[in-house]
């Protein structure tokens, strides 16, 4: 079974991306930020897919918290969310390649599509680098 870690400072999305991917069949973790994130990333003894994070939390920001989880699990894809795209750029200067991008408020059929093209995804270059 595959795991994804979900983290958004808004308990009705966290809770709304848990039943929907649990309804698919994946293992879900919550966060409701960035530390909080890197401890269930720590405690948890399986591998973690995917961690699905916005990119606008509380503390450490979805880039942060995406570059600090690569150190600690390099397996792990990174896919980020936010409501306000455009402003996300212009406020925290994080570029965030497409095909690891959801837009929020999402369908059903996508947070599904764009988390099975993230665990699906060989390149070497499908998780954003600290660098980036």
């Amino acid at each position: 079974m595959e795991t994804i870690l979900v983290v958004d400072d808004e308990a009705l999305v966290r809770s709304m991306a848990r039943d929907i991917l649990m309804g698919a069949g994946y293992r879900v973790l919550e966060a409701a930020d960035g530390e909080q994130a890197l401890r269930v990333a720590e405690e948890h003894p399986g591998a973690i897919q995917v961690l699905l994070t916005d990119v606008v939390l509380p503390g450490i920001n979805g880039k942060d918290l995406a570059a600090r989880m690569a150190a600690l699990r390099p397996e792990t894809k990174m896919l980020f969310m936010s409501g306000r795209a455009a402003e996300v750029v212009s406020e925290t200067g994080v570029l965030i390649p497409v095909d690891a991008f959801l837009a929020k408020p999402f369908t059903v059929d996508r947070l599904l599509s764009k988390v099975r093209e993230r665990i699906e995804d060989r390149s070497p270059f499908s998780r954003p680098s600290a660098g980036t």
